[in-house]
């Protein structure tokens, strides 16, 4: 069958049903649903266009949002797309992962060259960024004067179905400095892994606002500063909460907090988006260790099949693993004087394109 891509700005009630009858018959991840793209909508007030794919009938094959912004570079602004995104750096914030088109299960291939075909028309960019794409993503074959991977970065897992193996001994997967590290954690703070609790819709306000405490100070470029991003974990906790999407979890012992996590539910995977942990009692406490420990037996003993730390180079998250996977980062060029001259540049001063 025929199919068809276009570019419109389609009022909120009509995106919200078409994006949604869609997510039914694909296997998108959970960047790519509903729940996500809803909430980072309403929070940040961004207004990419619609990409749409569609066959004869007018039925959707596939959709995408698609930003356009005047991207600082280092010879002057260039027009960019953006997948998924907005171009603006500030409502990029909630860092898309496993990005792509949402299509309709067994059509990907008519689908994608399409998407390619009426982006490639296009008249009014001239760099397209794709962000947190597998490193296989069709997209890559867009017809351009450059492509340009600006970073990748490891997804590290843990293997549930290795956890059940073991009985549950999720330690025994891990390296023995890692194990001793938990272990003497788990003295410090009094034996064994901390409870486990489960929030409710009444829970995010204080649990998100423990969180936003808990970060605050903590890194130079925070997210939890931000009240915007505020507003998305909120938004995306009280939309995915009720549909078993998401999930607030909080860890305690005997002597209070140690930590709390928002995950993310999908296709038989837990998926940890955002932490947050209290400081350690001892010199050398691992508040975080213990929770992700602690949120491996939860997830292993709902027969899930992988715990992901999603993407970051992180070392606690290597630590943790035992297995991973890999997104990558790339931008794809049109010719343009300007980004010649500045691929020049950047030969001569051997810099890469991520700096």
């Amino acid at each position: 069958m025929t199919v068809s891509a276009t570019f419109s700005q389609p009022d909120r009630a009509t995106l919200a049903q078409r994006w949604q009858a869609l997510e039914a018959r694909s296997d998108g991840s959970v960047f790519l649903g509903w729940t996500w793209v809803s909430a980072w909508l309403d929070s940040y007030g961004v207004r990419p266009d619609l990409l749409a794919v569609t066959d004869a009938s007018g039925a959707d094959v596939a959709l995408a949002l698609v930003g356009h912004a005047m991207e600082p570079r280092r010879l002057g602004p260039v027009a960019t797309l953006s997948l998924n995104q907005s171009g603006d750096p500030q409502a990029d914030r909630p860092y898309v992962e496993y990005n792509g088109l949402l299509v309709e299960k067994g059509r990907e291939a008519e689908a994608t060259a399409a998407a390619l075909a009426a982006l490639t028309r296009r008249r009014d960019w001239r760099a397209l960024r794709l962000s947190g794409i597998a490193p296989d993503s069709p997209l890559l074959a867009l017809p351009a004067r450059r492509r340009t991977r600006v970073d990748h970065s490891p997804v590290y897992q843990v293997d549930l179905d290795a956890v059940r193996v073991a009985d549950g001994d999720y330690l025994s997967l891990l390296s023995s400095n890692t194990r001793s590290q938990i272990r003497r954690a788990m003295k410090d703070h009094g034996g064994p892994l901390p409870d486990v609790s489960i929030g409710t819709l009444d829970d995010i306000g204080p649990w998100l606002e423990a969180m936003a405490a808990l970060n605050g100070g903590r890194h130079a470029d925070n997210a939890w500063d931000d009240a915007s991003f505020r507003n998305f974990v909120g938004a995306i906790a009280a939309r995915g909460l009720p549909t078993g999407a998401v999930e607030l979890l909080r860890f305690t012992d005997a002597g209070g907090v140690v930590g709390l996590l928002v995950n993310f539910v999908h296709r038989g995977a837990a998926m940890n988006y955002q932490s947050a942990f209290a400081s350690p009692r001892t010199a050398k406490d691992k508040p975080g260790l213990l929770c992700h420990a602690a949120a491996v037996g939860h997830y292993a003993a709902r027969d899930l099949s992988r715990y992901s730390l999603l993407a970051g180079k992180d070392r606690y998250k290597q630590s943790l693993a035992t297995c991973e996977e890999t997104l990558e980062w790339w931008v794809l060029e049109r010719f343009s004087p300007r980004l010649e001259a500045e691929s020049l540049l950047r030969r001569l001063l051997r810099r890469p394109a991520s700096a």
